[in-house]
């Protein structure tokens, strides 16, 4: 069953060091629901407690909590490089119990107002994830361009035999 749309007003937050551990819980959980959809269970918190630090920790990273009218509703990790303003999604998530409200589509355009600078959003899912898809390409404009796999390879993935399934992932590119 979906909810009404909300009119709440979404806002981003840096995120604070203390704010880490609750952030990576709430992201596995939510990125928990399509590996179970997919495959049946989890074995382990998807991504996994280092590659989430790796992310945090990445040049240029900067840590976002979503917050609708002042509740933490989700997060994002982007990767911003302000030299060549072609930035990245690394990580996005809007807690499962907040879902099909509008709450991403919002936070996504406030994360565009906050880097009107960028020529170049990119990011990636996973070929099951059927809602992301949706989402990057339908409610925020992005473009497929390349679909990652065993035969095609994605050159900046350091650990491709960690992907499920059969390690598939989309990227996708908005031009702005």
């Amino acid at each position: 069953m979906t909810r009404p749309e909300i009119d709440n007003l979404v806002t981003l937050e840096i995120a604070k060091d203390e704010d880490l551990p609750r952030f990576k819980k709430d992201l596995q959980e939510a990125f928990a629901v399509a590996v179970i959809e997919e495959f049946g269970s989890v074995s382990e918190p998807i991504p996994s407690d280092a590659d989430l630090e790796r992310s945090f920790e990445a040049p240029g990273s900067v840590v976002y909590r979503i917050l609708a009218d002042g509740r933490w509703v989700g997060g994002a990790v982007l990767t911003i490089d302000d030299a060549t303003c072609h930035n990245a999604l690394a990580l996005f998530y809007i807690s499962v119990k907040e879902h099909s409200r509008g709450i991403g589509q919002k936070a996504w355009k406030a994360i565009e107002e906050r880097y009107p600078e960028t020529k170049v959003w990119e990011t990636h899912t996973p070929y099951f994830e059927r809602r992301n898809i949706h989402f990057y390409v339908n409610k925020c404009g992005f473009k497929i361009v390349a679909y990652y796999n065993a035969h095609n390879p994605d050159p900046h993935d350091p650990d491709p035999e960690s992907r499920l399934g059969d390690g598939g992932m989309f990227k996708f590119e908005k031009i702005m």
